[in-house]
């Protein structure tokens, strides 16, 4: 791995630029938090709040490795992040991973209550939508592709599919195969539907979008591997989430069956993988580059 290329990246230069243009996205997207019910919409502007939004700046990477115009990429940026938050809020709930931190703070229903969790991820999801259908800058075939695009990723064969596999899967030791298939579900979907995005709003050439989704799929499942090596090494401050919650619930993960070590390296593969997908591109490489990088030097 390049390890001085958080240094010298052009791209790392213009993340603050992109995280500025999704807090303006989103802030102007959701309703006031004093708008009628202002419970609800304060807790929707909570659980946006904080987070890497690795997911967004996916999109915004990839739309600019293919020329694509920022103002083209602001409402499927937009649109991952909020489907993303809406999982999290869902995923801490009682009922599901029943956790009580996220991002360094109280989750949504602690902070709130479990009525107003449930209703802040359902309200979160349908904005994501919203964001894609009224956006100006792409013309309606775009749209629709993209909405397909998000609602295959973020429903039963995808990301929510995903988690109900996760779910029945506790107290169980999955195959290597089985653990991959889930987290291509729960995980790798909705990472890789960013790459897809870009891909409809650069009209790309199919083998364009080939080359996207291959570094896609690498990032999804090594981002995973990733998070459960870090499950397992890490404290809860580090991680700003409840550390061991894997082991803790008899889960198989990715260390538990290939050993930690061996894991570390399955991941370390996956981002090479994915930078050589990158470099096969025909448009500037350098943003998929940086974004791999920074994955892989994560620390939660």
């Amino acid at each position: 791995m390049n390890l001085t290329s958080l240094e010298v990246s052009a791209f790392a230069d213009r993340v603050p630029a992109y995280l500025q243009r999704l807090e303006r996205s989103t802030d102007a997207l959701l309703p006031s938090a004093d708008t009628d019910q202002a419970r609800l919409h304060q807790a929707m502007r909570y659980a946006c709040e904080g987070g890497k939004h690795l997911r967004a700046l996916m999109v915004y990477a990839a739309g600019e490795a293919l020329g694509v115009a920022a103002e083209k990429l602001d409402a499927a940026a937009c649109a991952v992040e909020l489907i993303h938050a809406y999982s999290l809020v869902h995923d801490d709930l009682p009922a599901l991973d029943n956790d009580d931190l996220r991002r360094g703070r109280p989750t949504v229903h602690k902070a709130y209550d479990e009525a107003t969790g449930i209703l802040v991820g359902d309200a979160l999801q349908t904005s994501a939508f919203e964001a894609l259908a009224t956006t100006t800058a792409l013309d309606a075939e775009q749209k629709v592709r993209m909405i397909r695009a998000l609602a295959y990723a973020s429903g039963s064969l995808g990301m929510v599919g995903g988690q109900a596999v996760d779910m029945a899967s506790e107290n169980k030791t999955l195959t290597l195969a089985q653990l991959e298939s889930l987290h291509a579900r729960k995980t790798g979907a909705l990472i890789l539907v960013t790459c897809q995005l870009a891909g409809i709003a650069a009209h790309a050439p199919e083998a364009t979008i080939r080359a996207l989704e291959h570094y896609g799929k690498c990032i999804g499942l090594a981002f995973q591997i990733q998070d459960d090596v870090l499950d397992q090494i890490a404290d809860t401050t580090t991680l700003g989430k409840t550390a061991g919650k894997d082991l803790a619930a008899h889960k198989s993960t990715f260390p538990s069956l290939l050993g930690l070590e061996p894991a570390r390296q399955r991941a370390d593969a996956l981002f090479d993988e994915a930078r050589g997908a990158a470099r096969s591109l025909s448009g500037h490489a350098e943003p998929l580059l940086w974004l791999a990088d920074y994955i892989q030097q994560r620390k939660h």
